[in-house]
């Protein structure tokens, strides 16, 4: 009998179990599916083969009412009611896990070809008729409708051609938090948002540009957009398709759109490093190096550039000071760490063109750089710089790196730290430092020769600086017995400020790179994240 019991309770708590992973009933006393999900009332069509529900919001008092559609309306959303707002929810045939979805606020209907195929994969798409001007109260409660009473994710896809790029912007801005990633469309935004897109940026939001290169929005809007994302360290990809102007939208094959909205609903997983603390921010660092990829059913091909077409590295940004933001301190950090944990130290801003940097961080090395305080560069920075890797276990010898003026940075802190120097790398540089005062490097080079630290100068033999700096340097390095290699570049002036080919100066770095300790072994930064 007590077996028996037992058996009955057993079975009783797996019954239970079941209903619980059927229905979980919420505050509000609604029974919701086992993802969260509470269906949708009302009289349902189709779209596109999709259960489709219809809605009216009151524009005064904000109630929302379930809304029969006409037999003509079939996809679309024709018919308006004076002081209500359309409202429209399709669902999929099974909602994917996390219950996403995407949301458009223009153009229903028009090219739906990506969000038919996020239905496919479990998605459901709304829309909401957008306002005049702003997204104001009608758009928060319709968010607020799908979210918090029918359990979708609280962030959405937005989805917006043409001027309903304004819609997605001028919501998102306002609420960064409620947005996964936004895909544009030949998009228009409002002055006014432009100011705001940094905030999107602050929030890690990834967006999606597809143009055409005739398009009359694509160097207003779209390149505007993508050059403060770039500025700010966010994630922007782009494709502009060859010859095409505003019209047609999108891609005749939806599933590149829908890969990357599928990719880019949940935030970044990436683990924070333990050399970086809450008090530095996150971006990412990636080539503007370009794609030519075919667009079979355009019969067309189209420039791709960011991330998904190029390496994407994650970057942390630490605390500067003052309210003109002086000093600063960004860490590029790679895919798999080498051996030893070997580091670039530099004073240089980290352009698109890098290709010494993105070379070296393909192969497993950190970049970190410095910002000038108010009166340049200063030893102090540097040291604390040092001493935060070096703690975290870095190498104790890193490569020093400068172009231009950096360069006589560089050398002003390896002149006084010759012992924690593994190699200097400078690329058309000026042996000028604000940082060295009176004891200038061009003139101070017996620390480095004597503690035999490897010397890399990268001139283009149009350069100015080149006789008076490069080659009294070579000079006066070779009388001291130290080891310096002089590349010039036939042709070249100043600028380019990246060799085209990186080759040569990686093999130099790499050679001179300090020898790992028996045993190691490539390690994972722990950062991969769910993106490209």
């Amino acid at each position: 009998m007590h077996q028996e019991s037992r058996k009955l309770g057993g079975r009783a708590r797996l019954v239970a179990a079941a209903l619980l992973s059927l229905f979980i009933i919420g505050f509000d006393g609604t029974a919701r599916g086992a993802q969260g999900l509470v269906p949708f009332d009302g009289e349902k069509s189709s779209w596109h083969g999709f259960d489709r529900y219809d809605f009216l919001m009151d524009e005064t008092t904000l109630a929302i009412k379930p809304y029969k559609v006409a037999p003509d309306e079939k996809n679309a959303v024709k018919a308006q009611v004076k002081g209500q707002r359309r409202c429209v929810v399709v669902v999929p045939k099974a909602a994917a896990p996390g219950n996403p979805w995407s949301w458009q606020g223009c153009y229903w209907d028009h090219e739906p070809q990506a969000e038919v195929e996020l239905l496919k994969r479990g998605f459901h798409i709304a829309f909401v008729a957008p306002d005049a001007d702003r997204q104001g109260k009608v758009w928060d409660t319709w968010y607020k409708f799908l979210t918090e009473k029918h359990g979708l994710a609280k962030k959405a896809a937005f989805i917006g051609m043409s001027k309903g790029g304004v819609n997605e912007f001028n919501w998102g801005v306002v609420n960064p938090d409620k947005v996964a990633c936004i895909y544009a469309d030949n998009t228009a935004l409002y002055d006014e948002d432009f100011a705001k897109v940094p905030e999107l940026a602050k929030h890690d939001i990834p967006l999606l540009h597809i143009c055409g290169t005739e398009d009359f929005l694509l160097q207003r809007h779209t390149r505007v957009v993508e050059n403060t994302y770039h500025q700010l360290g966010g994630l922007i990809t782009v494709i502009v398709k060859e010859g095409h102007a505003h019209h047609r939208h999108s891609l005749q094959n939806a599933k590149p759109i829908a890969d990357w909205i599928e990719q880019h609903m949940t935030p970044s997983t990436a683990n924070r490093p333990a050399f970086v603390d809450a008090t530095f921010t996150k971006g990412y660092y990636y080539s503007l190096e370009p794609s030519f990829i075919y667009l079979k059913e355009e019969d067309t091909y189209a420039t791709a550039r960011g991330p998904g077409f190029t390496e994407c590295y994650d970057r942390y940004d630490g605390p500067t000071s003052g309210k003109f933001k002086m000093g600063g301190i960004s860490i590029i950090v790679p895919k798999t760490v080498a051996p030893g944990k070997p580091w670039v130290f530099t004073g240089d801003a980290l352009e698109r063109d890098a290709t010494v940097e993105q070379a070296l961080l393909a192969k497993g090395y950190h970049i970190l750089i410095l910002s000038p305080m108010g009166s340049g560069m200063t030893q102090k920075q540097w040291n604390d710089a040092y001493k935060l890797l070096v703690d975290n276990g870095f190498s104790n010898k890193p490569v020093l790196k400068g172009t231009g003026p950096k360069a006589g940075e560089a050398y002003a802190w390896a002149v006084a730290n010759p012992d924690k120097v593994s190699c200097i790398y400078a690329r058309n540089p000026l042996m000028k430092s604000l940082m060295a005062g009176k004891q200038q490097p061009i003139d101070n080079l017996a620390a480095l020769a004597k503690a035999g630290v490897p010397v890399l100068h990268d001139c283009g033999d149009l350069d100015p600086w080149l006789d008076s700096q490069t080659r009294v340097v070579e000079k006066r390095y070779k009388e001291l017995g130290g080891k310096i290699t002089v590349i010039v570049r036939a042709g070249e002036g100043h600028f380019p400020l990246s060799p085209k080919d990186p080759k040569s100066v990686v093999d130099f770095i790499i050679k001179n790179a300090p020898i790992p300790v028996k045993g190691d072994a490539p390690t994972s930064q722990g950062n991969r994240t769910s993106r490209p």
